[in-house]
This record gives structure tokens, C-alpha cells and sequence, in this order.
């Protein structure tokens, strides 16, 4: 069976990296006493699958694994699914939330291949509303969004304007506040890089992931939909 874990980072966790997060999260379902099913070979390792990487320092109100479960061969009942989050959160750190946990039916996508985008959200400094505002106009009205990067050793230029797919910029108690919705295919934006190219301050003040986007039966939703909303929107840049 596999199980797809949706939870939050926020707070100092944001600090820890993809690869020590990941770390965590294996020693919490060992913690919690989990069936998970082991890789094979010289080097076993828990079969936990990862979605797209949060860049440290970033928070998030919508991070997911998927975490394959064996049946149990001593004749005790499996774990159900939607107990996964319950079992998992005593054994996490302060920040690290769990909100919910459902099966995958077999055949079901890696979060990997299935994301096709991620909602951003930034505060920025009050003294850069202004400035937001005239470049989120001038990004809309563009046909291209040129930015300079370094691949591989060498200077490359891209076009990030068919991965800009939704932008706005309104007011905020501590700033301004910059949403945007991010492609992943056929790679992801940085959000640095989107601030880059709009010639914002590459450290706001705030970064939080409050989405990722699949598709499914024709329609844009989330990986696991939260049945009400999370007890943890305070953290959104709202």
C-alpha cells in the first residue's frame, strides 16, 4: 500500500534542508512503528518518495510524501491510511505539521511527474509595493521574461514567461504581497529566480509554498485536498 502524506513547514524547520528534512521524516516512521517497505540490495533504504524540493529557508503549507507500507504477515490488521497522520505527528519536530494522509490507488503518478505547478506566496518590504506593482504590470504585459543563468558551468538564457501563469500584488500589514503561480514543466521556477528577473529583492521578507497543482480527470487539483482549512493558515502571507 502506498500512502501520500500531506504536511506543513513552517516556522525555524524552514532552516533544515530538503535532505535533512527528508532524514526526519524517515526516523518518524520508524519512530512511529510504520510497516514501511525497504529498497533492496546491499543498502536498504525506507521506500518514502519525495515530491518537489523546498529551497531552505522557504516555508510551506503544502509538502507531500508517499510512503509504501507492507501488509503485515503476523495476522495483526494493517494501518489504515488516514491513520498515517496521526501516528506520524507525536514522532516530528516543532513546524513540521501533518494534515492529512490518504491511500494511492495503484498506478497512481509520482508526486514528481504529477505536479504540474505551485502557488507562491512573498511579503516584501512595504518600501517595495510600488515597485511590485509596476513590474507585476509590466511582466503581465510581456511577451517574454528573459533571465540570465548558469547551467552546467555555462551562461544560459531562458524565457520564464510561459511558467509565469498567474501574478498579483496587493497590500499586506507587514509589506506587500506578491502570489504568483508557478509552472514545473518542463522544469521548475525558482522563485528566486522569478524575483530576479522581475528585479525584486532576491530575500523577502517571507516565502511560503501554499500549493501544488496536479491534474486529474481534466481538472486542476491538489495533490490530497484538505477537507477544511489548515489549522495552520496563520502562517499564510495574508
Amino acid at each position: 500500500m502506498r500512502v501520500r502524506v500531506r504536511y506543513a513547514k513552517v516556522g525555524k524547520v524552514r532552516f533544515l534542508s530538503h535532505r535533512d528534512l527528508a532524514r526526519i521524516l524517515e526516523r518518524a516512521v520508524r519512530r512511529a512503528g510504520l510497516p514501511v517497505a525497504y529498497s533492496q540490495g546491499f543498502s536498504p533504504r525506507a521506500r518514502l518518495h519525495f515530491g518537489l524540493a523546498l529551497s531552505t529557508g522557504y516555508e510551506s503549507l503544502a509538502e507531500y510524501v508517499d510512503i509504501d507500507l507492507d501488509d503485515p504477515d503476523d495476522g495483526t490488521d494493517a494501518v489504515a491510511a488516514d491513520a498515517v497522520a496521526d501516528l506520524l505527528q507525536p514522532c516530528l519536530p516543532t513546524g513540521v505539521v501533518v494534515t492529512a494522509s490518504t491511500e494511492l490507488a495503484p498506478g497512481t503518478p509520482s508526486l514528481q511527474d504529477a505536479v504540474t505547478s505551485s502557488t507562491w506566496e512573498f511579503v516584501l518590504p512595504a518600501d517595495r509595493l510600488d515597485d511590485a506593482t509596476t513590474a507585476a504590470a509590466e511582466v503581465l504585459a510581456a511577451t517574454e521574461l528573459p533571465i540570465d543563468l548558469v547551467r552546467k558551468g555555462k551562461q544560459v538564457r531562458e524565457d520564464l514567461r510561459p511558467l509565469l501563469l498567474s501574478l498579483d500584488v496587493d497590500p499586506h500589514p507587514d509589506g506587500a504581497l506578491l502570489t504568483v503561480e508557478l509552472g514545473t514543466k518542463p522544469r521548475s521556477v525558482r522563485p528566486a529566480e522569478l524575483l530576479l528577473a522581475m528585479q525584486l529583492p532576491e530575500h523577502p521578507l517571507r516565502v511560503v509554498r501554499t500549493h501544488q497543482w496536479i491534474q486529474s480527470d481534466g481538472e486542476r487539483r491538489e495533490p490530497i485536498e484538505l477537507a477544511a482549512p489548515s489549522p495552520h493558515a496563520s502562517v499564510r502571507a495574508s
